[in-house]
């Protein structure tokens, strides 16, 4: 599809039709200090129609879907915005016409919540792309459409900052940072939701009127302030559509751009080490297991040489013939080339296997961030995903649940496997309820994935992910609950089976394993911006009855 012509917002409150304001008011209330005003500063101008498809369009089939090919919508329409203006008057032609809608910006989602047949029209922000700088808010505004790999660019070639998002290039900001947004960088800068500093948001009020309002972490207002921290790992088609996000870090207060956001390093080294199956035991398994797990448990406190180093360890099905364990570390730690050579080795010992070094570069920052090897995937397939995120090491339960799955005779695809990435570092210096992600302890962050091609498949791929975590956490009930060793579950790893009581028979609700002690208060944001549910999915916060 064409790129589309976008204009930058001006600011002010300007009606459009069915109603629609770019509010600079709270439903019900006084207005808003000016600080706290929507975009910039003078009056709104009107905006060129945002693009319609419809069925009948050939670029449909290309917008009615989402990343994973499980997910292929049936939706009437899907409005492609490039303004906030676009994005308003989309929502409110929606919400007077009664119909359901469902907002995309990457297409990443994990879950049907964007393609479920009951939406009748899609909100695509993909061409809401613009990364800058805001002078009037000192921080540096991001649209939600705009991929990861493009922030990192803009941020850094213009102002030699970063944000410390994921690792995946094409994932987009908006259901990203929502979601809390972790990476390769979370050991040394934090999750990418503490350096956020506002939400610009269209959103409903219990009359039906759509308008824009500003939350940030400044805002005086309670409610504003609320929404403000929904955004912080509550997750993406909760409260309303984030047309944008804020950027400065949390205690800065410069007039410099290049001082509001963290600097990445300089230069990073990445390296990648093959550790075969051929000749490990299941002891050795075990061992290689605990061993990355103990490393994390050592290694996790902030500001030490070893939070530089971030790894995510591919445990793959013996299908594969190996698995895969890529490294980056900031390269001006000292003896940070060492420390890799002995992190792999420290990896491998006891095991009877000796890795194999595949990969090993030393290489500008901003190059690394496309380094394949610590995302891979492709979005030609299917995908299933489940999550958990681990305080302490593994338990015998664990380890023994992966040998047998990984290793079943009747089970052999070379694309099942566990991901175990490095966590912890200075996003455990975070209390649990500053931001909505209130997993703030723990070493191991764990997404278990499954990928295949045909659809006639998929009950047999969907039956191995579900037997293998089924197992794993068959002392809590098939799910990873908070505990001594657990710590729940990662909304952007959305997961609907956390739901279901046949796969999840703990009697801890999802809301709990996402969310903890932290749900009420998104109850509460959620009660106070969405009292229609207009935005909703099958795991959307619900107000508080």
């Amino acid at each position: 599809m064409r790129r589309l012509t976008r204009r930058n917002l001006l600011a002010g409150a300007t009606a459009v039709a069915g109603g629609a304001t770019l509010a600079a008011a709270l439903p019900g209330s006084s207005a808003l200090a000016a600080d706290e005003a929507p975009a910039a500063e003078a009056g709104l101008t009107p905006t060129t129609p945002a693009v319609s498809v419809t069925p009948a369009d050939p670029r449909y089939p290309d917008l009615a879907r989402g990343d994973n090919n499980r997910w292929i919508g049936t939706p009437e329409q899907v409005v492609v915005v490039s303004t906030t203006q676009q994005a308003l008057d989309a929502v409110q032609q929606a919400v007077t016409a009664g119909r359901r809608i469902a907002v995309r910006s990457g297409g990443h989602c994990y879950e049907d919540f964007t393609t479920s047949p009951d939406v009748k029209v899609v909100l695509n922000l993909s061409e809401m792309r613009a990364v800058y700088y805001d002078s009037a808010r000192r921080a540096f505004a991001i649209e939600a459409g705009a991929s990861l790999g493009d922030v990192y660019e803009q941020l850094y070639r213009k102002w030699g900052v970063t944000i410390p998002g994921g690792s995946c290039p094409t994932v987009a900001a908006g259901g990203h940072i929502a979601g809390g947004g972790y990476g390769v960088l979370n050991r040394t800068l934090g999750l990418t939701v503490d350096h956020l500093y506002g939400v610009e948001v269209v959103v409903v009020d219990a009359g039906g009127r759509a308008s824009v309002v500003v939350a940030t972490r400044d805002s005086t207002d309670a409610r504003l302030r609320d929404l403000w921290w929904a955004h912080t790992g509550g997750g993406g088609g909760n409260f309303g559509v984030v047309t944008r996000y804020f950027m400065r870090s949390h205690g800065v207060n410069s007039t410099d751009p290049a001082k509001l956001l963290p600097k990445p390093p300089s230069e990073v080294w990445i390296a990648s080490y093959d550790l075969p199956w051929d000749g490990l035991t299941q002891a050795g398994f075990s061992r290689m297991l605990l061993n990355f797990g103990a490393w994390h448990e050592r290694n996790s406190a902030a500001g030490t040489p070893a939070a530089a180093l971030f790894s995510r360890f591919m445990v793959m099905n013996r299908a594969a013939g190996r698995h895969t364990l890529p490294i980056q570390v900031d390269a001006s730690v000292p003896g940070a080339e060492q420390m890799i050579a002995d992190f792999a080795a420290a990896v491998a010992e006891g095991t009877g296997i000796t890795p194999r070094l595949t990969t090993k570069l030393r290489m500008p920052w901003l190059k690394a961030t496309h380094w394949s090897g610590m995302f891979g995937g492709d979005g030609t397939g299917r995908a299933d995903f489940k999550s958990a995120y681990m305080r302490k090491n593994f338990t015998p339960a664990h380890t023994a649940a992966l040998w047998k799955h990984l290793t079943r005779d009747d089970y052999g695809n070379p694309f099942s496997l566990v991901q175990i990435s490095g966590y912890g570092g200075r996003t455990n210096t975070v209390a649990a309820a500053d931001t909505a992600v209130p997993q703030r302890d723990s070493v191991m962050k764990l997404m278990y994935l499954v990928g295949w091609q045909e659809p006639a498949q998929d009950a047999a791929h969907i039956a191995w992910i579900r037997d293998v975590y089924r197992e794993a956490y068959a002392e809590t009930g098939g799910v990873p609950v908070p505990g001594d060793v657990m710590d729940g579950c990662f909304v952007n790893y959305c997961d609907i089976d956390l739901g279901d009581p046949a796969q999840n028979t703990s009697g801890v609700p999802w809301t709990t394993l996402y969310y903890k002690d932290n749900y009420p208060r998104l109850q509460r944001a959620k009660a106070a911006w969405d009292p229609r549910n207009v935005f909703r999915h099958a795991q959307s916060v619900q107000a508080a009855s």
